[in-house]
């Protein structure tokens, strides 16, 4: 088995989508990956930022595993910090270093751009438990709350 490790540019629309039905397949949720794909002019626009990284670990041409990231820049220094949005390996690739050879790229990518971290969260639940014995030999636990706000026009209320 020889996996690659790919960091896709704005050309590589074909294979964020094949990203995209890999997580569908891993995360078991066709709502959020697969339902309401986005057009090939929207990847490929997403594909030329800046901030969006995406990386794909690839064997025999097919997506094993992945990491979708956003580089956000800050404003309180001249700095920038990495958030891993996704990381996903098939179950036939678990437990060979995939996910760490692809956090692995994305360190180094990140001191390309001068980031000073890479954060990531993980679900409490028993079934997150192996991305946070991965994450917890890679980095520091914070014990933090995550809060989804609901974005919603409330000025048409007032």
């Amino acid at each position: 088995m020889s996996v690659k490790i790919v960091h896709l540019t704005k050309n590589d629309v074909a294979l964020l989508q094949s990203i995209n039905a890999m997580f569908s397949e891993v995360f078991d949720d066709e709502a959020s990956y697969s339902a309401n794909k986005p057009s090939s002019s929207y990847l490929q626009t997403l594909l030329g930022t800046s901030s969006f990284i995406a990386l794909a670990a690839v064997d025999e041409d097919k997506v094993v595993g992945a990491i979708a990231a956003y580089e956000l820049q800050k404003f309180e220094q001249q700095r920038s910090e990495i958030y891993i949005y996704d990381l996903a390996v098939v179950s036939t690739h678990r437990r060979i270093g995939i996910a760490t050879a692809l956090i692995q790229k994305l360190k180094a990518i990140g001191a390309a751009r001068g980031a000073y971290v890479i954060y990531v969260q993980a679900d409490k639940g028993v079934e997150d438990q192996p991305a946070i014995e991965l994450y917890s030999k890679l980095g520091t636990i914070e014990d933090v709350f995550h809060f989804d706000i609901t974005v919603e026009d409330d000025s048409k209320n007032a």
